[in-house]
This record gives structure tokens, sequence and C-alpha cells, in this order.
């Protein structure tokens, strides 16, 4: 079976029988600064690299190949060293999300696509080795990216006065649509019933009748298996009939009978997403202390400590200064605990709900995440109108993502030529 990965190319946990290269297994293939590359690597690649071609035939020589996996071994492995320095680590959990985040874009569960991978000849450990590779590689590029491109605020005002930023950043409705079908062959009398018909449903969509049910009953539209369910749209996207009074409609309103030359149409706005659905956002301030557990701290230690440093909060000793001395959180830690303002979505479950909790001024119980133990105080709540500055940050995400890959390949051309490196293949 062909497993489709959206990564790059992934690593397996076997030699490639059929790829032959005239050296020992374990022989060093290449040294790059304070790292090697061995032959079982590359062979490793190219055997992933034979499951996942559609036709082998088209494959470069094995010699052309060699040198090309070779090479990206070695911009792997500077990126990693430089991960690696920068303390980047990705956690079990983290890892177990990504691959099961992989088998479901496979339509597979995980324990499906363990079978799946074997069935490939492709080893799951070495998989799961080669994503938490990719994920380091990742994190290093995306904070170097931004420490090297700058999009200016007047760059990001002229995208959006402009025809694409201006579609970019237009909302998306996801719509739910009946139609009551007419033709030319009816009489004025079929006409009208059917208008009757429609208008009917439009009632019992008003006292809670189930839109996706009348769709799929009454519909003559494509989308009726679908419940009428037409999918996320832009405006310019939508049928043009109806495509300004979405504009205008509440979430779960329904809108109709709607006449045109195919019947009589009723629209219902499911959901929608952008600037303007981000509106009004309620806000938290929250800053907080985390206590991990760990080789020399075990659970309960690090819970007890945890218990321990709230109780000095509440005894009167500065949030701040317990969370300078004693925060495992490196990001905030010599903020005094500080996070900034958030939504609460951006955290863990658990820590999302402790914010809910917790009122203004107070500090949370102690509670456990996939991170540790922490507690938290709230200081501040605010609602904040995000509809422009959400347009602004999706103007300049696209500006960046545009520049993206250009400046990587510059960044990982100047680490390469910068880099200590010796093929010995």
């Amino acid at each position: 079976m062909f497993i489709r990965l959206t990564l790059l190319l992934i690593a397996a946990g076997t030699p490639f029988s059929s790829y032959a290269l005239p050296v020992m297994l374990d022989e060093i293939a290449a040294i790059v600064d304070d790292d090697v590359i061995t032959v079982s690597e590359v062979k490793e690649r190219a055997k992933a690299i034979y499951a996942q071609a559609k036709d082998p035939s088209q494959l470069p020589s094995d010699e052309v190949l060699t040198e090309q996996i070779v090479e990206r071994l070695i911009v792997e492995s500077l990126q990693l060293q430089m991960a690696r320095r920068a303390g980047v680590r990705i956690s079990d959990v983290e890892l177990n999300e990504a691959m099961t985040r992989i088998a479901g874009q496979n339509q597979l569960s995980l324990a499906q696509f363990r079978e799946a991978l074997a069935g490939d000849g492709i080893s799951y450990e070495g998989m799961r080795q080669q994503i938490e590779r990719e994920i380091m590689i990742g994190r290093v590029q995306q904070g170097v990216m931004n420490s090297r491109i700058e999009i200016s605020e007047q760059a990001i005002t002229d995208f959006l006065d402009s025809d694409a930023g201006r579609e970019l950043t237009a909302d998306e409705y996801r719509v739910g649509h009946i139609l009551l079908a007419t033709n030319s062959d009816m009489t004025q009398k079929d006409i009208a019933q059917t208008k009757a018909k429609a208008e009917q449903l439009v009632i019992e969509l008003g006292s809670g009748a189930n839109f996706q049910t009348l769709a799929m009953t009454h519909s003559a539209g494509k989308n009726a298996l679908e419940g009428g369910d037409l999918g996320w749209r832009k405006p310019a996207a939508l049928p043009t009939l109806f495509s300004d009074l979405v504009i205008e409609l509440q979430l779960e309103e329904v809108k109709g009978p709607i006449q045109s030359g195919s019947g009589f149409h009723i629209i219902k706005l499911l959901q929608k997403r952008g600037a303007t659905a981000a509106g009004m956002v309620d806000q938290t301030r929250v800053r907080h202390v985390l206590i991990n557990p760990n080789e020399i701290r075990s659970l309960e230690e690090a819970k007890a400590l945890a218990e321990s440093l709230r109780e000095e909060v509440l005894g009167g000793r500065p949030f701040d200064e317990i969370a300078r001395l004693y925060s495992e959180d490196p990001g905030s830690a010599l903020k005094g605990g500080d996070l900034g303002w958030s939504t609460g979505s951006e955290f863990v479950g658990s820590f999302e709900a402790a914010i809910e909790a917790t009122q203004i001024n107070e500090v949370s119980p102690v509670f456990q995440s996939e991170f540790g133990f922490h507690f938290l105080e709230v200081t501040g709540r605010r609602t904040e109108d995000f509809s422009e500055r959400f347009k602004r940050n999706q103007a300049a995400n696209f500006l960046r993502g545009r520049s993206f890959d250009e400046e990587v390949d510059n960044w990982v051309r100047e680490i390469r030529e910068d880099a200590f490196v010796e093929v010995r293949l």
C-alpha cells in the first residue's frame, strides 16, 4: 500500500536490499561539523524514496541519487545541530499527535497506519524519528525566518488595498442551500404550489426543523445528499443570486424563498470565519509557574514543589519573583511568568480550563498538563476588536509565506558554505 505523506522524504528502518553501495553498512558517509552521516542512513533514505516512487524507473541513477541523498542529509544535519544548540525539543505528546494527524490524512487509525507502513517495508520507529527531525527543522527555519523576513506596515497596507489583498482577507461563509426546482413546462399553479412548499419549509426551519434533513429530503440542488452544505466559500465564489444576502445574515439565520430561473432557494448561514467573524474577542492576561518532573524529581515531588510555591504566593511573596526563580517555562520565567494577552484557546485544555475557572487577581489551584504542574494568576480581562488586526495578520502571513521558501533556500546555502563537510562516499 502506498502511503501519502505531507512531509519531506520519510526514513525507513531497514536497509534497502536492492540499493547496493560498495561500502560497509556502518561506514561514515559524511562528516558535518560535529555530526556524522552513516551509510545506513543513506540506504534508509534511498529505501524510502524507492518505496514511495510511483515509477522507480524514472528515478536517477544510483550514483546521482546517492549524491542527492547525501546532500539532503548534510543540510538536514546542519539544521538539526542548530536546533539542538537552541534547545529545541519535541515532546512525546506532540510527536504522537503528529503521527496521528498523518495517519488521519491517509484515512487510517494509528494502528492501521503502522500496519500499512510495515506493508511498504517502512519502519514505524524510523518514520517517527524522521517526523521528529522534520518538526525540529521546521522550528529552526521558522525562528530564523522570523528574524530574516521583515514585512513593513506600509507593505501590509499596500497589499490590503490591492485586489489580491481584498480577496485574500475576505470573510468565508459556510452556507446551507435547499432548492425546490421549477422549469418552463410547469404551469403557474405548479409554480405557486412549489413556492408555497418552500414557504412551508422556511416556517418549519424557523420552528427548529433540521436543515440537513430537509435538504436531503426536498432539495434538488447538487449538494442535497450533503445536507445542502455548500462548504466554505468567499462571497465571490457563491451563486450571485444570494452572495450579497449571505454577508448580511446572522449565524443560523434562514433566508428564503428566493426565486430564480431554476426555482425557489432557501439558504442558511451555518458558520463564518475571517476578520468580521473574529470581531470582538474576549482576552485574558495570565501569568504562571511551571514545575517539571525530571530525572531527579519525581512526579509527586514536582507536584509538592508547585504546591509549596503556590502557598508562598498566597502568603504574600511576589508572584513574579517566584516565577523568575523557580518556573521552568523558558518563554515566560524571565518575564515573571507573564504570558501576555490571549484568548485562552492557544493553550492546552487543562490550562484553558484553569484560566476560565479563575477570577481576576486570584491564584488557581495547582493543576497538571503534559508539560508538568502549573499554577496561574489571572491579572486582567478585556474585549478587543480584532477585525482590522486579523486582516493585517492575514496579509503579513501571506507576504511572509511568499518569501519563505526562497529565503530558506538562501539561508541553507549560507550555512552549507560555512560548514565543515567531508564526504567520504
